[in-house]
C-alpha cells in the first residue's frame, strides 16, 4: 500500500457549477420551517432537489432554478397566504440591534399608512428556531430605483420629491437612517412591472420563458422606498442633538468621518449629505440638463455639517426650484453627459415621437406620481 492512498481526503468535495452555494445552505436547511411559517422558497431550496438542467439537457443559464442572489443573508420567496413576491433577509440582533425595531415602527400604526412614509415596510418578524440571536425579517420584493433608466427631467425630479419626503418623515419622527444611499433605495416595482419578474434574473419572465414586460415611470408611476435600516437609531423627543461615533455605511465619502473616525457627530446633517451625494452621483454627474439641481445639491453636500440644510429645508428649497420648471421642461428627456451631437438628435427625435407626443395625447403628468 503506497503513502498516497493512505492520505486522508484534502477537503470537502468540490461544488459543481451552479450548485448551492455554502451560503445558501441556510436557506435550504429552513425550506420546511418556512414553508411552515408561510414562505414558500423557489425550488432550487427544497431539500433533495435536483437541478433541472440535469433532466432537461439545458444550459444552466437558461435555466430558473440556476439562479442565486449575490448576498447569501437574503432570499426571494412566495408569500403562501396572497402569492405575492416577497424577500427574507437574516437579521443577528448582536450585530444590528435596532434594524427590525425601526422596521416595525414604521410599519404599524397609523404612521405607516401616512403617504409621506417612504421606509420599507415588515410584513413579518420569525424567530429562528435554533438561534436566538437570528431573525428574518419579510419584506416586499423590491427593484433598484434607477432599473430601467431614467427618461425625462419629470421622471427624476419626482424621484426627488419622494426621497425628500421619504427622509425628511424619517427625521420629524427622530430616526436618522445613516447609510442612505443608492443601494438602500429601491422601488416598488408592481406599477411599471405588472406581472412581476425573476427574482435575480430582473429582465426575465419568472419562469424564465422571455423577457419580462415594462412599462415606463411616466405611463405608471413607481413608488421608491428607503430600505436596510441595520444602522439606523432612533432618538428620544428630547434628544434634539443627539451624537454617534462615526459608522461607515456604502458611501465612504462624509468629510466628517474622512479625516476623523472617533469624533461624534450629528447623525441627521450626515443624512443629508447622503442623500446629496447620491443625487450628485448618480444624477447630476450623468446627466447635463439637471442643473438647476446643483445650488440645492451643493448645499446638502457642504463640508461642515452645521452648514447643511435640514430636510424640512431641503424640501422647501425644493419646491421653490420645483415651480420655475415648465411641464415642457418636465416632458424633456435627460440628456447623458457622454453622448455626442449627433447621437443626443437621435435620441431627442425618438423621445419626441415615441414619448412626448403620446404623453401628450394620453394626458399624462410631466411630472408621474403614483396614485396614494
Amino acid at each position: 500500500m503506497t503513502q498516497s492512498s493512505l492520505q486522508e481526503p484534502s477537503g470537502p468535495p468540490e461544488r459543481k457549477p451552479f450548485h448551492l452555494l455554502p451560503g445558501e445552505h441556510y436557506w435550504r436547511d429552513h425550506y420546511e420551517w418556512l414553508r411552515d411559517a408561510g414562505y414558500a422558497l423557489r425550488p432550487r431550496y427544497k431539500p433533495g432537489w435536483t437541478p433541472s438542467w440535469e433532466v432537461t439537457r439545458k444550459s444552466p443559464l437558461l435555466s430558473e432554478d440556476s439562479q442565486t442572489h449575490t448576498l447569501s443573508q437574503v432570499v426571494d420567496a412566495v408569500r403562501l397566504s396572497n402569492g405575492d413576491m416577497v424577500m427574507l433577509k437574516k437579521v443577528q440582533k448582536s450585530v444590528h440591534p435596532y434594524e427590525v425595531a425601526i422596521g416595525q415602527y414604521f410599519s404599524s400604526g397609523p404612521i405607516s399608512s401616512d403617504p409621506r412614509n417612504h421606509c420599507c415596510p415588515l410584513y413579518d418578524v420569525l424567530q429562528d428556531p435554533k438561534d436566538d440571536d437570528l431573525q428574518i425579517i419579510v419584506m416586499p420584493l423590491l427593484r433598484r430605483y434607477n432599473n430601467p433608466p431614467f427618461e425625462t427631467i419629470g421622471e427624476a425630479v419626482e424621484f426627488f420629491r419622494q426621497v425628500f419626503e421619504g427622509l425628511s418623515f424619517m427625521h420629524e419622527h427622530h430616526v436618522a437612517h445613516r447609510d442612505c444611499q443608492s443601494l438602500n433605495i429601491m422601488m416598488e416595482p408592481r406599477a411599471m412591472f405588472p406581472e412581476m419578474y425573476h427574482p435575480v434574473a430582473t429582465n426575465k419572465k419568472r419562469d424564465f420563458s422571455g423577457p419580462t414586460k415594462w412599462y415606463t415611470r411616466t405611463r405608471r408611476p413607481p413608488r421608491y422606498l428607503l430600505t436596510d435600516f441595520g444602522l439606523s437609531r432612533k432618538y428620544g423627543v428630547d434628544e434634539t442633538n443627539p451624537h454617534e461615533v462615526p459608522i461607515f455605511g456604502a458611501d465612504r465619502t462624509v468629510p466628517e468621518f474622512v479625516d476623523d473616525e472617533s469624533t461624534p457627530y450629528n447623525p441627521f446633517p450626515t443624512d443629508v449629505y447622503y442623500l446629496g451625494n447620491m443625487i450628485r452621483q448618480d444624477f447630476l454627474q450623468r446627466y447635463s440638463n439637471l442643473e438647476f439641481m446643483s445650488p440645492l445639491v451643493s448645499a446638502m453636500v457642504a463640508k461642515e455639517p452645521g452648514a447643511r440644510p435640514a430636510m424640512s429645508e431641503v424640501i422647501a428649497q425644493f419646491r421653490a426650484i420645483l415651480s420655475k420648471l415648465s411641464a415642457w421642461r418636465l416632458r424633456s428627456r435627460l440628456v447623458v453627459r457622454e453622448d455626442d451631437g449627433l447621437v443626443n438628435l437621435m435620441k431627442s427625435v425618438h423621445h419626441f415621437a415615441s414619448r412626448t407626443i403620446p404623453y401628450l395625447i394620453r394626458g399624462l403628468s410631466p411630472m408621474p406620481a403614483p396614485r396614494s
